[in-house]
This record gives structure tokens, C-alpha cells and sequence, in this order.
């Protein structure tokens, strides 16, 4: 894979020095490098190859990347006095032919896009990381809020809307398992009303469709290391036409678990209401003015929803064979579903302290 990395810097960077070639943690879906140039053009970049089982198109994914980041470009420069100065966009680079990517000659799709420098945590052991994850998620919204959602490509149908993913686990659950998928089969079974909820909401026009960021966990978050201000929210693969409570849902489900979303201890599993207010009220306080009445009312069903989803769909990948999410060894998805699954119970034993919560961030923000 580095030798195709390499041609893939050539190609974006022709005629300059390559002085490192980094692959980067791995992610759940993509591959990616950290690129450093030396000499005459000197910096640094991200180079990423795109899952092809994931994105099937990915030419349609580097679309909607570009809409987003002329996009942002444009309410960044007309709007520095809505105190939107610091923060970065990501945007692609061209390859030396104009386009956005490049194919290798054995088919890898790559993008090059702009470095942001920074730390990228899950906001765990600080709380003041939690209030700025929530503010991140809601300056991104408040920044994409005038962005016609008509003008993305959804580029993953069906992504985040969780009764497909229920008619996913249907068509191959019925076999017989050990005393963890039986339990992981009894919380779907005992929740499959919960489903639609979401989409039931858009349905009755109570939930608008907006452009929403599909996957906003702490990860991917970038906060200055200094400040730790949050300054930029990557990771736009999934930027689509959707609901925002998809977004505030899972941004909620991943920072306030205790602990983490990928861990071996099952019984540190807990929602953190502490963590949860901090990152509401950081969201409220860029987003909450563009709030429905009837979205606070979705607010908890999404958090509650979202545990439940990914539960869901780490247990039928798990089930299918692992075929989606990337493993680290026999059984991790069956670990990771029992984590969202306990996560999801320890949400509705906290469903009151969610409910205050969120009526308390509404009154401190005057909303």
C-alpha cells in the first residue's frame, strides 16, 4: 500500500520532495497517511484511500466536499464577526490532471486534503473538551445551516436511518448463539419500536431535513493544543441531506460514554450525564437559536436512538461476518455491539437527568 501511496503524493505533489510517509491510526473505514514535503512547496498533508465497498462512488463523495468547503469558505470570510475567526475548513487538493482524486493503476481511489494541526481525543478526561465537542458540532451546523441540502449527493443511501439497518439484522438473524448474541438479540427484539422514531418525526413534518456531518465523534474533532479550542470537525465522508439529531445523537452516545467507544471492560460502560450537559449547552450555544420546539423534544429519542443503532449495526456486521467495520480480532464487533447495548441501558436509567438536562441548557441559553 505505501508504494501506491507514494504515486498517489506524485500524482497531487509532482516534482516535490517527500520527506515522510506516515500511516495514521486506523480508522474504522479508510486508509490514511500522514504526507510531510520538504524544499520548494514544502507542508503537510492527509493523503486517504477510499473504501470502495463503502463508497461506491467515491468521485460523488469528492462533490459534496468540494460544495461543503467552498461552502464554509464563504460564511467564513462574509462572517469573522460571528466570532467564526480560528476555525478551518477541510478542503481537497487537485491532482496534477484538475481533479479532486486519484486512481492508481490498480483502481485505489485517493484524495489529498489540507493538514489541520491540532489534538484529536475523545474528550474523557477533560470536561471542558466535552463543552467544545458540543460547540464544534453546533458551529458546524450553524455554519451549514444556509447550505442547500439539494445541492449534496447522498452518497450513502440509507446511512443513519436506522429501521434499513433493522431490515438488515432481520434478513440474517434466526440462528441460534452463545449467551452474548442471545442477549444482544433480546435488547433489539424488546426495542424495535424505536426504530423509526426519528423518521417517523421527518415523516409528520415535525423534523426538517439539513446538511448534516454523519459521523461527528470526539475523533473527529480537532482542538488547539494550547486553548483546546475546538477549531475544526473532519472526516466528511458522510456529509449528507439528513436530520441533525442523527448527528447530535451520536455526537452525545460517543463522548458521554465513559468509556470510549473501542475498550476490552465492559463493566466501565455508562452514560455520563456531567459530560452531557457540558457538550449540550456547548452545542445549544452556537445551534440553539435555530431550534424547534419539536427539535428539544427529539433530543433524548435521538441520543437513546443512536446507542441503539450502532449497536445494531456492529451486531449484524458481526453476525455477517465482519464485512463492514474494520476488527482487530475475532468477536470485536460482537464486544463493540455489547458496549452500545449497555450503553443504551444506562441512557434510559438516565433518561430523567437527560430530560433536566436539556431544559436547563434551554433556559441558560434563554431559548
Amino acid at each position: 500500500m505505501s508504494d501506491h501511496a507514494r504515486k498517489a503524493v506524485d500524482a497531487f505533489c509532482p516534482g516535490r520532495t517527500l520527506s515522510r510517509l506516515d500511516k495514521l491510526a486506523e480508522g474504522h473505514i479508510n486508509d490514511t497517511f500522514l504526507v510531510i514535503l520538504t524544499g520548494e512547496g514544502s507542508g503537510k498533508y492527509i493523503l486517504q484511500r477510499l473504501n470502495p465497498l463503502v463508497f461506491k462512488r467515491p468521485e460523488l463523495v469528492m462533490a459534496n466536499l468540494r460544495v461543503l468547503a467552498d461552502h464554509l469558505d464563504r460564511r467564513l470570510r462574509a462572517d469573522v464577526e460571528q466570532h467564526f475567526s480560528g476555525w478551518q475548513p477541510v478542503y481537497p487538493l487537485a491532482a496534477r490532471d484538475g481533479r479532486d482524486y486519484y486512481i492508481d493503476p490498480t483502481g485505489n481511489f485517493w484524495r489529498m486534503l489540507n493538514y489541520i494541526d491540532g489534538e484529536m481525543d475523545n474528550p474523557l478526561a477533560d470536561p471542558g473538551r466535552a463543552g467544545e465537542t458540543g460547540r464544534a458540532l453546533g458551529l458546524f451546523h450553524r455554519l451549514v445551516a444556509d447550505l442547500d441540502p439539494g445541492r449534496l449527493v447522498d452518497t450513502l443511501p440509507g446511512f443513519h436511518v436506522t429501521p434499513g439497518y433493522l431490515a438488515d439484522y432481520d434478513r440474517i438473524a434466526g440462528r441460534d448463539g452463545d449467551a452474548e448474541e442471545e442477549y444482544c438479540a433480546g435488547v433489539i427484539n424488546r426495542r424495535r419500536a424505536l426504530a423509526p422514531i426519528l423518521e417517523n418525526g421527518a415523516r409528520d413534518g415535525l423534523l426538517p431535513v439539513r446538511v448534516i456531518h454523519g459521523d461527528p465523534r470526539p475523533a473527529n474533532i480537532i482542538f488547539e493544543g494550547t486553548s483546546g479550542k475546538a477549531v475544526s470537525i473532519v472526516d466528511l465522508d458522510t456529509v449528507k441531506p439528513g436530520l441533525i439529531h442523527y448527528d447530535i445523537g451520536d455526537c452525545l452516545r460517543s463522548a458521554c460514554n465513559r468509556a470510549g467507544d473501542d475498550f476490552d471492560d465492559l463493566d466501565r460502560v455508562g452514560f455520563d450525564t456531567g459530560k452531557c450537559s457540558e457538550l449540550l449547552c456547548g452545542y445549544l450555544a452556537e445551534m440553539g437559536a435555530l431550534l424547534t420546539d419539536a427539535d428539544f423534544r427529539f433530543i433524548y429519542p435521538a441520543v437513546r436512538l443512536l446507542a441503539f443503532e450502532l449497536g445494531l449495526r456492529f451486531f449484524t456486521d458481526h453476525l455477517a461476518g465482519d464485512i463492514y467495520f474494520k476488527v482487530e480480532h475475532p468477536g470485536h464487533n460482537l464486544q463493540r455491539a455489547l458496549a452500545q447495548f449497555r450503553l443504551l441501558e444506562s441512557i434510559e436509567e438516565s433518561a430523567d437527568a437527560i430530560h433536566d438536562i436539556i431544559g436547563k441548557c434551554r433556559r441558560v441559553g434563554g431559548l
